[in-house]
């Protein structure tokens, strides 16, 4: 019995968030966070997911959700419906296999983070998926693969970015329809993630601001260049830990104003307790990704963060562990 094993990491949204999807730059971060995706030879197709609540569910031909399934659950593996047909379109007809997808890092008890799971499925599951019918695919062939998949599971949302960071690794500066560019850290510069307790949902932010733009175009066009201006500065302010923290906070600033334009919800109150928090330690805090719950990231010289992040903990705030991923998708024979 042969078991193909894949993993890919996380994300983080630096700059950039709503920008990108305007053509702006972004800068991404992937993390040390990674979703495992392992295909075994198998005389059927089935595929187990505790994340999405399958022990295990079994599929019809070629891996095709079943007729007869619960509305909801279609819902839930929307994502593997789209990168199983993607990769079908590829590839030559394989084995029957079973699938299964592990994204238990992106929990913290049953809540999730907000660290790009889905695109990390996406990114798996895709090169799995691939290396298991024949030669995988190129890093190019398969960030187009996942991240056509991961858009249409989004309902035709999304950047790519979150795709790029789990195909790639690194540190990404990242234009949707060109290739992502790494970069390098600024000296002293030191950062970590903080969860606030509440989750959201991507797509449903990135509609309501959607729904601005069509309410008030003038409005929205004025936000969203000003996040762009903010955005293009950003190999700059990677120069020097003191231009990186001044634009972050200006960046935040900048999405605070499309929010409340919006109405959309992406800046909580909790986030800003966190932002007072941060600014009365000397640092930088903003949301990071969609917003509205999920993460929040905190920026400081270097030298500070350990004791930064006792700080965060005793105002009840819970610091996430996510080191930098210095590469993206792995795959290895098990």
């Amino acid at each position: 019995m042969n078991t193909v094993t894949v993993t890919a990491p996380g994300k983080l949204y630096l700059v950039g968030e709503y920008a990108v999807l305007d053509g702006a730059p972004a800068l991404l971060a992937a993390i040390e966070r990674r979703v495992s995706v392992s295909v075994t030879d198998s005389e059927s197709w089935s595929i187990t997911s505790p994340q999405l609540g399958i022990d295990r569910l079994d599929l019809g031909e070629g891996g095709a959700l079943p007729e007869g399934i619960e509305d909801a659950l279609r819902r839930r593996l929307r994502l593997f419906d789209r990168v199983r047909s993607a990769v079908a379109e590829r590839s030559a007809a394989g084995p029957a296999v079973h699938i299964d997808i592990d994204s238990s890092p992106f929990f913290v008890d049953s809540h999730k983070l907000g660290l790009g799971s889905s695109a990390a499925v996406a990114v798996a599951l895709t090169a799995a998926l691939a290396a298991a019918y024949g030669p995988p695919l190129t890093p190019e062939a398969l960030f187009a693969t996942a991240s056509r998949a991961h858009t249409e599971a989004q309902g035709g949302r999304g950047s790519g970015g979150d795709v790029a960071a789990g195909v790639y690794g690194g540190l990404l500066r990242y234009t949707r329809g060109e290739p992502p560019a790494p970069r390098g850290w600024p000296n002293g510069l030191g950062f970590f993630a903080v969860t606030t307790g509440s989750g959201s949902s991507t797509v449903d932010l990135v509609s309501r601001v959607a729904d601005f733009a069509v309410r008030d175009p003038r409005a929205h066009r004025r936000d969203l260049d000003r996040l762009g201006s903010l955005a293009a500065r950003v190999d700059d302010a990677l120069a020097d830990a003191d231009s990186f923290l001044e634009l972050a906070a200006e960046y935040f600033a900048g999405v605070e104003t499309l929010d409340r334009h919006a109405g959309a919800g992406i800046v909580s109150e909790r986030h800003r307790e966190l932002r007072e928090l941060a600014t009365a330690s000397g640092a930088v805090f903003k949301t990071s990704g969609a917003g509205g719950g999920d993460l929040g990231l905190v920026f400081a010289k270097l030298d500070s963060t350990d004791q930064l992040q006792s700080v965060f903990t005793e105002a009840g705030a819970t610091v996430i562990p996510a080191p930098f991923s210095p590469d993206g998708v792995r795959t290895g024979d098990a």
